[in-house]
C-alpha cells in the first residue's frame, strides 16, 4: 500500500493500482467490457476496435481504456507491451501523472483504477478514469461552428497551465481537447505524457497541436481555424507563462 489513497493489489498474472477514495476494494472485472455489458452499464464504445467504453452504473461514470499500439507497429504487436517492471507499465505510468494533475488542479480526468497483465515478456494494460462532464472533443466542436476568439484563448490558456506545470503531453491535439458548453477545456490521453523542465518542447507540442488543427478543419470553412484563432490561443497560453 502507498501513501494516501493509492492502493496497489496483486491479481493474476499482474497488479492493480487504484484510488480507495474513488473506488473501493475494486475486483478485476471492472475492466472487463464483457463484465460491463452484462449489467447493462455499457453505455458506448469508441475509438479503434472500441478501444474505450463509457461506463455508467449506479451513479457512477467511468470511462474505460484497453492500451493499444498505433502505427505500423500495431498489425504486429497490437496490444501487447515488453514488461519492465511494474512501475514502468503504461497504465501505472498514465494513472499516476493523473493523480498528481489533479492534485495541481489541472483540467483533467481523475483516475480511477490501472492494471497491467503479463503474458511471459509481455503485458496488456487498461486504465479507468472519471468522466469528465463533456465528451465534445475540439474537433467536433470545430465541425459544427467556429469557435470566438475567448474561446480559442481558453484553449490556449489551458495548454498553457499544463506547460506552466512542465507537463509534457505527448500527442496533444484537436481530438484529445475536449470543449464544455460553458467553455471549460479539458485534456485527455496523457500515455507517455511526463513532467519535465521547461524548454523547447513546448513549442514542438504547440506546433503537434496546430497541425492537428489544420488537419481537422481541411476540408471546413476557412472561418473554423485561421491565424487569427491560432494567434488568439498563443495569447491564451502566454498569459500562463506557456511561451
Amino acid at each position: 500500500m502507498s501513501a494516501g489513497p493509492e492502493i496497489v493489489a496483486p491479481i493474476a498474472r499482474g497488479a492493480m493500482l487504484y484510488d480507495a477514495s474513488r473506488c473501493s476494494q475494486p475486483a478485476p472485472w471492472i475492466f472487463d467490457h464483457a463484465a460491463w455489458r452484462a449489467r447493462g452499464a455499457l453505455e458506448a464504445t469508441v475509438g479503434g476496435r472500441g478501444t474505450i467504453a463509457f461506463i455508467a452504473d449506479d451513479g457512477l461514470r467511468w470511462v474505460l481504456r484497453h492500451y493499444r499500439r498505433g502505427g505500423l507497429v500495431a498489425s504486429l504487436l497490437d496490444d501487447s507491451y515488453l514488461y519492465t517492471g511494474a512501475e514502468r507499465t503504461r497504465a501505472f505510468r498514465e494513472w499516476r501523472l493523473l493523480f498528481q494533475l489533479r492534485e495541481w488542479q489541472l483540467p483533467v480526468p481523475a483516475p480511477v483504477a490501472a492494471r497491467y497483465v503479463r503474458s511471459g515478456l509481455t503485458y496488456r494494460a487498461d486504465l479507468i478514469t472519471e468522466e469528465l462532464p463533456t465528451r465534445r472533443t475540439l474537433a467536433h466542436a470545430l465541425a459544427s461552428a467556429p469557435l470566438s476568439r475567448d474561446a480559442w484563448q481558453r484553449v490556449g490558456a489551458c495548454v498553457g497551465r499544463l506547460h506552466a506545470r512542465g507537463v509534457h503531453h505527448a500527442d496533444l491535439n484537436a481530438h484529445n481537447l475536449l470543449v464544455a458548453d460553458d467553455g471549460t477545456v479539458f485534456v485527455l490521453d496523457f500515455d507517455r505524457g511526463h513532467v519535465r523542465e521547461r524548454g523547447p518542447w513546448e513549442q514542438a507540442v504547440l506546433a503537434r497541436l496546430r497541425r492537428s488543427l489544420l488537419k481537422v478543419t481541411g476540408g471546413l470553412p476557412a472561418n473554423r481555424f485561421d491565424e487569427a484563432a491560432w494567434s488568439a490561443l498563443l495569447a491564451g497560453c502566454e498569459d500562463t507563462q506557456c511561451a
